[in-house]
């Protein structure tokens, strides 16, 4: 199988005490799997905005972009190159309104309890379980690497 193409994806963590908020995609390439709001970096736009537009379609929340986790280079499920760049957030504004035809759950759960989730119900599990193991160990890095835009 040849790869597709190279898909640049923004991902946030958002944190709420010792809680993460994971949203329940209904995507064709991903139904029924639990993820952290994230979407494709659209041409021209800048990663940290990007991560905030994603946030907030997908939850209605706005978001600070507190950190970044890093950045994750994989082989998706549909045979695409992807680079995730991953961060994390506090809420500033807005309020939880989900994207009902993509989106169709959302929970907030403690982080510790992400690694007790079936890998099965996880949209790409092996990023996901790096990721959570990063927000564990508060293995964060600035987001000043990132040429910085705000978000508001």
């Amino acid at each position: 199988m040849t790869q597709n193409e190279i898909v640049l994806v923004v991902s946030v963590s958002i944190i709420k005490g010792n809680d993460v908020l994971i949203i329940k995609e209904n995507k064709p390439s991903a139904i029924n799997k639990w993820n952290f709001p994230s979407g494709r970096i659209e041409p021209k736009e800048d990663i940290l905005y990007a991560a905030c537009r994603e946030v907030k379609e997908e939850t209605g929340f706005d978001v600070k972009l507190t950190a970044t986790t890093g950045v994750y280079n994989f082989i998706s499920s549909t045979n695409n190159q992807v680079i995730l760049f991953h961060f994390t957030g506090e809420i500033i504004g807005g309020s939880l309104k989900i994207e009902e035809d993509e989106i169709i759950d959302s929970r907030w759960i403690k982080v510790s309890e992400l690694m007790n989730l079936d890998n099965k119900d996880l949209r790409e599990a092996g990023v996901i379980r790096q990721i959570v193991d990063r927000l564990l160990n508060r293995k964060f890095h600035s987001i000043t690497v990132f040429n910085e835009q705000l978000c508001n």
